[in-house]
Order: structure tokens, then C-alpha cells, then sequence
């Protein structure tokens, strides 16, 4: 198995108008956070097909999808790490990841693979990593921070997420206050809905609005706009 081989596997699949779609939604114009990035149009369910076809890639062969310009390519190999990690080869897709980090650079690339891999690795290990991450200069490296945190959250946790969403409060980027307010979302919705309230409390004039607006989502109508109408 080898990287040309999957490479000639997902440009069977390309569709032009989707990946001239897919180059549209994920913002690959000059000065946009995905730009550079190309795309072949291919389905996620195409790619995840491909991805169990070579499951077994190795390391050497995955370095090269993940420095890739094609987007495809860089999921494609991200999928296969997650099958492996959840294979058993943790330590070393989770090193592996985390050495590769450069390669995880679209918000649909995080948000597949870092609760996946970084968040449950971490889970009963120390997570100083994340709050590195969270103080990044990169933009993907921040979002893994936060996204990372999906696997305490399902483990019950919520003290981690609430430790990273203060240290993104001031963040600028969207993609950011998306992810955050995602995440606070998913406190209330599997954890506690009381403890959500209780950040909230804590930090409704300084989150940013977006962030608010996505975690009080589940909320019933008349407390979202409460909460909306907070200063």
C-alpha cells in the first residue's frame, strides 16, 4: 500500500463542480483561512471508503498525503489515523498526529480527528498539550485545543473545556468562537446543563457572541433570549 495508490484511488472520484463547491465552502480565496487549499470533490463517505481500503498505510506513506495541497488526501489520511489509533496503535498515531499537526489545517480536518485522537489519548494523561495548543499562534492549532476536549465531554468532564473556552475568550477568529461555543454546547447536552449555566454566568460579557449563540442552542426559546439580552 502506498500513498500513490490512494492518491489514484480519490482521483477516480473527483467531481468538478463539487470540488469547485467544496473550494467555495471552505474559504480557499486569496486571504481566507483555507486558502491555497485545492479539492477534488469528493464525498466524505467516498473518502472514508478509501480510507478503510488502506487502513494499514504506513507512517512514511501517510507524511505524504498529510503534506499534500489537495484536501482529499489530507482527510483521506487522517481517516486511516483514526482506524489505527482505534486499532490500538495509540501512543504512536497520537505522536504520529501531533508531529503532523501542519497537516491539520481546515476546520473539517480538526474536527474529525482531534477528539479522536489527541482528546481521548489525553483523557487519563496530562493535558498540558492542550493548553500549549490553545495559546498557539495558529489557527488550526487553537481549534485542536478546543475540538480535543469533545472526548472529556463524553467521558462526563467539563472542567477542561471551561479551562480552554478562558483562554480562547478573546480569540478574533470565528472558526474559534464556533468551536468554543460547540463545545460549551455539548457540556450542557451530555454533562450538566446546570454547570453550562454556571460558566455562563461567569463569562456572558466576555464570551464572544457567536460562541454564546452556539451554546445556548438547546436552550428553550425564552432563555436563549435572556441570555442574548445579557450585556
Amino acid at each position: 500500500m502506498s500513498a500513490a495508490g490512494v492518491k489514484a484511488a480519490l482521483k477516480k472520484l473527483g467531481d468538478p463542480t463539487k470540488a469547485k463547491g467544496g473550494a467555495a465552502f471552505f474559504k480557499t480565496g486569496k486571504g481566507q483561512y483555507g486558502e491555497g487549499d485545492v479539492f477534488l470533490g469528493i464525498t466524505v463517505p467516498d473518502q472514508r471508503r478509501v480510507a478503510k481500503q488502506f487502513r494499514t498505510l504506513g507512517f512514511g506513506e501517510l507524511e505524504k498525503l498529510l503534506g499534500s495541497k489537495i484536501h482529499e488526501e489530507r482527510l483521506t489520511a487522517l481517516a486511516v489515523l483514526v482506524d489505527q489509533y482505534e486499532l490500538g496503535a495509540e501512543k504512536e498515531v497520537f505522536d504520529f498526529y501531533v508531529a503532523h499537526l501542519a497537516g491539520v489545517n481546515n476546520w473539517d480536518l480538526v474536527d474529525l480527528s482531534a477528539h479522536q485522537i489527541v482528546g481521548d489519548y489525553l483523557l487519563k494523561r496530562d493535558r498540558r498539550l492542550l493548553f500549549k495548543l490553545a495559546k498557539s499562534r495558529v489557527l488550526w492549532e487553537r481549534r485542536v485545543a478546543i475540538v480535543a476536549t469533545y472526548a472529556f465531554i463524553r467521558a462526563g468532564e467539563s472542567k477542561t473545556t471551561f479551562e480552554i473556552a478562558d483562554l480562547l475568550l478573546e480569540d478574533a477568529h470565528d472558526l474559534i468562537h464556533k468551536a468554543t461555543g460547540w463545545m460549551l454546547r455539548e457540556v450542557g447536552k451530555r454533562v450538566s446543563e446546570d454547570a453550562l449555566r454556571e460558566y455562563l454566568e461567569k463569562r456572558v460579557s466576555q464570551l464572544p457572541r457567536t460562541a454564546l449563540r452556539y451554546a445556548i442552542e438547546r436552550f428553550p426559546p425564552d432563555e436563549r433570549k435572556e441570555w442574548l439580552a445579557r450585556p
